[in-house]
């Protein structure tokens, strides 16, 4: 498979499907949320379509066929990209809710069980040659085909003992989610490469300050 790349559309920074679950890297492909040079992954259908390549739940066979029907239905695909928008925030305010002790509101539950409303029916058991998976039916021509592992992935994991595992990245400005698997629930980055090379950095020179100003 290719290396594929959301288009950063002149932002320097790079997009990593690095949380964890499915929907926590969903709920990041906003960067830099909390600071005042954030930046939307999802400003366009094909990066919608990208980022679901790059995460597994569109394959290469279907990315053609269905950005050749964006194209056609320019106002649907429209459509489609602002709900994966107000999806993708409503995932956030939840997780971000969960990872600091607090209850999700009841308008952001009503989204997502809205949202798997429109999933679900699409769900089915089919067999592989010798067991049985979970697919999705009608997945082949609906431009919203993309939200529906999305939507199941955040009920799945809200509902599940890995919930006390979401934090949330303390880095400035970050505000990506994680899945916590230390033993000791310590991460604190979304990235130790990252957000905590940062933050070692700040620290670093900080003390510096400090012993420069004694």
């Amino acid at each position: 498979m290719e290396d594929i790349k959301l288009d950063p559309s002149g932002y320097a920074g790079t997009y990593d499907a690095t949380a964890g679950r499915l929907c926590l890297d969903f709920a990041n492909t906003m960067s830099n949320r909390l600071s005042d040079e954030s930046h939307e992954w999802l400003d366009t259908f094909s990066n919608l379509a990208a980022w679901g390549r790059l995460v597994g739940v569109l394959s290469d066979e279907l990315a053609r066929p269905l950005l050749q029907e964006a194209a056609a239905q320019p106002e649907e695909a429209g459509r489609v990209l602002k709900m994966a928008v107000e999806l993708r925030e409503t995932i956030y305010r939840i997780f971000s809710a969960t990872a600091s002790g607090r209850s999700p509101a009841a308008a952001d539950l009503d989204v997502l069980n809205a949202a798997l409303a429109q999933a679900l029916p699409h769900l089915r058991i089919v067999p592989n040659a010798d067991d049985f998976t979970w697919n999705w039916a009608g997945k082949e021509d609906a431009l919203d085909s993309m939200l529906w592992p999305v939507a199941r992935s955040a009920g799945d994991l809200l509902t599940s003992d890995e919930l006390k595992r979401v934090g949330e990245c303390q880095g400035d400005g970050c505000g990506w989610l994680f899945l916590d698997l230390s033993r000791n629930h310590s991460r604190r980055w979304c990235d130790m490469g990252d957000c905590g090379n940062r933050a070692k950095a700040r620290r670093h020179y900080r003390r510096q300050k400090e012993s420069l100003s004694t």
